[in-house]
């Protein structure tokens, strides 16, 4: 008879720049005569924290306003940290202007600093609840500075990939203790690991050379 049973797996650490996916368990397949981790499950884990790159990546915009561009902040809010799109809404009313209109207004000193300090070079100006930013010009040394926070959102994005790996090997290794699959079963599950780790950093090494490139040009 199939089933599902479910093994602690430690959480993937959030980066300080994204929200990753809440996903605490990776699953063990029971089969007939054995367990198998679910390498799919695996798989979509690595994929999350690629689009969840893709959308930090979104809000690095190359000398034009766009609403996507605030969504790596993160703000200080009701003692937890909470996405800014949830706390407010995000306009651009003017190609080099973002508005944010912040729903507790008693937040807005919150926002206004989460934004300041979220690494993306702005510097908002606080009018109540209405929050104004102005969208810089890029020089060199702001497409140098987006650069480096490109490098670091990917860096993020490596990490998570890697601790996905290793708890989807301590499972494996756990299956294996407790009588749920052979050696070879777990030798071959470790190397299909690897090699999910390593397409999934490819894309992340891609798409910042990518993201890098489109910062540069001008």
């Amino acid at each position: 008879m199939m089933g599902h049973l479910l093994l602690s797996m430690k959480q993937v650490p959030a980066s300080p720049f994204m929200l990753q996916p809440g996903l605490e368990l990776i699953k063990i397949i029971v089969k007939k005569g054995g367990l198998m981790v679910d390498m799919n499950d695996v798989s979509r884990r690595m994929d999350a924290s690629v689009v969840s790159l893709s959308n930090d990546f979104s809000g690095l915009r190359a000398g034009r306003a766009s609403t996507t561009m605030l969504d790596p902040v993160i703000v200080d809010a009701y003692g937890s940290k909470m996405p800014l799109n949830q706390l407010s809404n995000v306009s651009a009313p003017e190609s080099r202007l973002l508005t944010v209109t912040v729903w507790d207004a008693g937040l807005s000193e919150a926002v206004e600093k989460a934004i300041r300090d979220s690494g993306l070079g702005l510097n908002p100006q606080a009018e109540g609840s209405v929050i104004r930013i102005p969208i810089p010009d890029l020089s060199e040394e702001r497409r140098k500075e987006m650069v480096k926070v490109a490098g670091k959102y990917a860096e993020a994005s490596r990490v998570a990939i890697r601790n996905i790996r290793r708890d989807a090997i301590e499972a494996v290794r756990k299956a294996e203790k407790e009588g749920g699959m052979s050696e070879d079963e777990r030798h071959g599950l470790e190397n299909e690991a690897q090699k999910l780790t390593d397409s999934h950093i490819s894309k992340v090494d891609d798409m910042l050379a990518q993201k890098e490139k489109d910062i540069l040009s001008v």
